[in-house]
């Protein structure tokens, strides 16, 4: 059984001018908590400038057309089938950025976003009676949609691009409007788009809604959660259970981690509503499965600097390798709702792990996910050594990432102090000034960590008997923590990841000292122990390696521009650290002066003999780089190089002739290449996904030519599974060729098959629909790759 510290946490104050108004009693509001100059600072700055940037008529004109209301400007054309997903993270960035800084823009553009959602609102409660009372979405064709959803047919919900992660953008910017601000009409826009969904989804068994949560839909669960905790009426916590996902929920609460090759983003969401719920009515199972998801997420599946995934999926122990091999790598969405998932357990149990996870993801993750000038947000950021990362730039592309970064940069003044009772938790070593109204003291705390090893907290006003709780961090030994009042040492027995407890009356002039001594510490890569990160506490360290072909670097509206495709640069030529004994490179990094955080190594300690400089990863930018480095000893060394070499060149052979692919039966490839199927199946196999058709069925997608002659289709197939399989390959509307199985032998094995495509059926095609045609009582073979290349 998960205690829990009070039910005190969960009183919500009805008052609007009270800061507990908001759902996260142990926060401070955020116009209390006021950043000083530092990275964090700036870049929450330069958010607030980039914001201004975005249109607001255009992120509101898919709401609009929905609604029948005439539209005012052109809808933002990326990521076609998401109309709306970004205009609810904006709106949640501007109302954080509006109770953080003031600044009065954010609030005059956050209230006519809501002018604008509430006229949307009442039109679809009058235009659409029989489905559309209470919504305020903008998935497109919504009226088909929903009203066929409401009568238990998934046809058009299947067939639309994930309609309740779309709309639960919307829910959450409503609900932060409020939390934030106070405001009252959001709130009451919010609570009746939640009896909407309510409605929407009263005649589903609950079969039924199981079977519809296998589609991603956001943190739906939390949404109901937050209704709860505002009306405390029941209904609301009755569909936060409904919107959970059993098939999540069930083995995460059993302490099973059935995580490898589930999509990453999918399932956090769904365990930040488990907490909330878990929070809110005690019930085991759901605190069981939040706190079990989070524990195997960052112990087995998170790397060095707080992210986790490739290609969106956690991947397998025997896949870990796609981590050092895609460009895909971690997603920043996955990092911003892992902090939720974090502070929301943190407020439970308040314990120094939760505080130093979320330190290393804020520094490492989330701040380096924002360019320092044009305030560009970062989807993808490979791990693969010498590749790079590409930006957003304002009113171009709109992913997922560009949503969640617009908050992510918005809440850094969160998580550095919070409170309970009688309690202040400093948890975060930041720049920054704590106006505690409470109890009528204002703390200023003063530092250039992690450029310095120090802080000082200052009470500059007022005077009050509280418990402070300083964070010992757990990249300090043990020790080594020093802390004093007023000049006295503070006498602790406390252990590296806890809190040192200082409960005294405090008042003006009492200082607080902090010496947080850092030291090089090496990390190595889940499930691939010849991978390795360096890190001077908990600052990840990594290398510019130079500006080669940085393709897209600052993307446009290209539907795949999120990807940064310029070219993979060989594994075998990256840097190795070559060395024995793996903790003794920690020992070789030496100090640059006047440089803090900045090191070299002596080329002797690497297999290539050149020297390198290493630097914090968050500050590299429109750079490639190295994070992770391979290690080995001196014996491995030569055989490791000759062997690896062969495989690098036939590797960058194929990325070279590659003009397009798509990984059948992952989401994402698949939506980007606009798949069409009927009576297909996915799943996965050894670790790779596949997608099949029965029975007349068929898949296809579409694919870019490049305006390119002389093209070859490369699909994927395993050996031995092709076993009385007959299907068609179509380009177009074209045959290519029929198949009889590929190949009923090679039984075990992947192999890679090349079909020649005429140029009489590419000729002046910028695109191509590539189809895999089952006949009738017949089946395509499994299908794990689809390339088009180069001849």
């Amino acid at each position: 059984m998960i205690k829990y510290l009070s039910t005190a946490l969960l009183a919500v104050t009805v008052s609007v001018a009270c800061a507990q108004e908001r759902l996260y009693s142990n926060e401070f509001p955020l116009k209390d908590v006021t950043l000083l100059d530092g990275d964090f600072k700036h870049a929450r700055d330069l958010n607030v400038r980039t914001l201004l940037k975005y249109d607001a008529d255009r992120l509101l004109a898919g709401y609009r057309v929905i609604a029948h209301l005439p539209v005012k400007a052109k809808i933002y054309p990326n990521w076609d089938g998401l109309d709306g997903h970004v205009g609810g993270h904006y709106l949640s960035a501007l109302a954080i950025s509006y109770a953080s800084t003031g600044d009065a823009r954010c609030g005059e553009r956050m209230r006519y976003f809501i002018k604008e959602l509430k006229a949307c609102q009442d039109a679809n409660t009058a235009n659409n009676p029989e489905w559309g009372v209470g919504y305020v979405g903008a998935v497109p064709n919504s009226d088909k949609v929903w009203s066929t959803f409401k009568n238990g047919d998934f046809g058009a919900y299947r067939s639309a691009w994930v309609p309740w992660y779309n709309v639960h953008k919307m829910y959450a910017g409503l609900r932060d409007v409020w939390v934030y601000n106070g405001d009252a009409t959001a709130k009451d826009i919010f609570l009746k788009f939640c009896d909407w969904g309510i409605d929407i989804t009263s005649a589903l068994t609950d079969e039924q809604m199981q079977a519809m949560l296998a589609t991603e839909h956001g943190g739906m669960n939390e949404i109901y959660a937050d209704a709860y905790q505002m009306t405390h009426d029941d209904k609301y916590l009755k569909a936060a259970k409904r919107f959970s996902h059993r098939a999540l929920l069930d083995p995460m609460a059993q302490g099973r981690d059935d995580l490898d090759n589930k999509h990453a983003n999918t399932q956090v969401p769904k365990a930040v509503g488990f907490q909330r719920i878990a929070e809110l009515d005690h019930d085991d199972t759901y605190a069981r499965a939040g706190q079990f998801f989070w524990e195997t997420v960052t112990a087995d599946r998170t790397l060095a600097f707080g992210g986790n995934s490739r290609r969106e999926f956690f991947p397998s122990k025997t896949a870990a390798t796609d981590l050092v091999n895609d460009v895909e790598g971690p997603e920043t969405c996955n990092s911003y709702n892992m902090l939720k998932l974090t502070e929301d357990l943190f407020r439970v149990q308040p314990m120094a792990k939760y505080a130093d996870y979320y330190e290393r993801t804020l520094y490492n993750h989330i701040l380096s996910s924002q360019h320092p000038q044009h305030g560009g947000f970062v989807y993808f950021t490979p791990a693969r050594p010498r590749h790079y990362r590409v930006y957003s730039s304002p009113n171009e592309g709109m992913w997922c990432c560009v949503g969640s970064g617009m908050e992510n940069q918005s809440k850094y003044a969160q998580f550095i102090y919070t409170h309970y009772q009688n309690t202040l938790y400093v948890n975060l070593f930041m720049p920054s000034v704590l106006n505690w109204r409470q109890k009528g003291v204002v703390i200023r705390q003063e530092t250039a960590f992690p450029y310095q090893e120090n802080s000082k907290l200052s009470i500059t006003s007022g005077k009050a008997h509280f418990k402070m709780m300083i964070r010992y961090p757990g990249w300090v030994n043990a020790g080594a923590l020093k802390i004093s009042v007023n000049g006295k040492p503070v006498k602790y027995t406390a252990q590296p990841s806890s809190y040192v407890a200082i409960d005294r009356a405090w008042k003006k002039g009492d200082v607080v000292q902090i010496s947080l001594p850092m030291h090089n510490s090496v990390e190595q890569l889940p499930y691939v122990p010849n991978y390795v990160a360096v890190l001077h506490g908990p600052i990840v360290l990594a290398s510019n390696t130079g500006t080669e072909d940085l393709k897209g670097l600052v993307a446009g509206d290209s539907r795949w521009g999120h990807i940064a495709s310029g070219r993979k640069l060989p594994l075998d030529k990256a840097p190795i650290f070559v060395e024995d004994d793996e903790a003794r490179i920690a020992t070789q990094l030496k100090p640059v002066a006047g440089k803090p955080l900045n090191f070299t190594m002596a080329g002797d300690n690497l297999g290539n003999g050149e020297p390198v400089k290493l630097e914090p990863f968050f500050k590299i930018h429109d750079a490639r780089y190295m994070m992770y480095w391979m290690t080995l000893t001196h014996g491995q060394y030569r055989s490791y190089v000759d062997s690896m070499a062969a495989v690098e060149r036939d590797k960058m052979a194929l990325d070279k002739r590659t003009i397009d692919q798509v990984a059948p039966g992952e989401q994402q490839p698949e939506v980007d290449h606009s798949m069409q199927t009927k009576n297909s199946n996915t799943g996965n196999n050894y670790d790779e996904f596949w997608r099949d058709a029965r029975n007349g069925g068929y898949f296809s997608y579409d694919l870019a030519t490049n305006d390119e002659k002389g093209l070859k289709l490369m699909v994927r197939y395993r050996g031995g599974e092709q076993r009385d399989k007959a299907f068609d390959i179509y380009i177009d509307d074209q045959k290519l060729m029929t198949l009889n199985g590929p190949d009923k032998g090679n039984a075990g094995k992947f192999m890679n098959v090349e079909y020649d495509i005429p140029d009489s059926l590419t000729r002046g095609k910028k695109r191509i629909r590539v189809k895999f045609q089952a006949h009738d009582n017949s089946a395509v073979s499994a299908v794990y790759n689809v390339k088009l290349l180069r001849k």
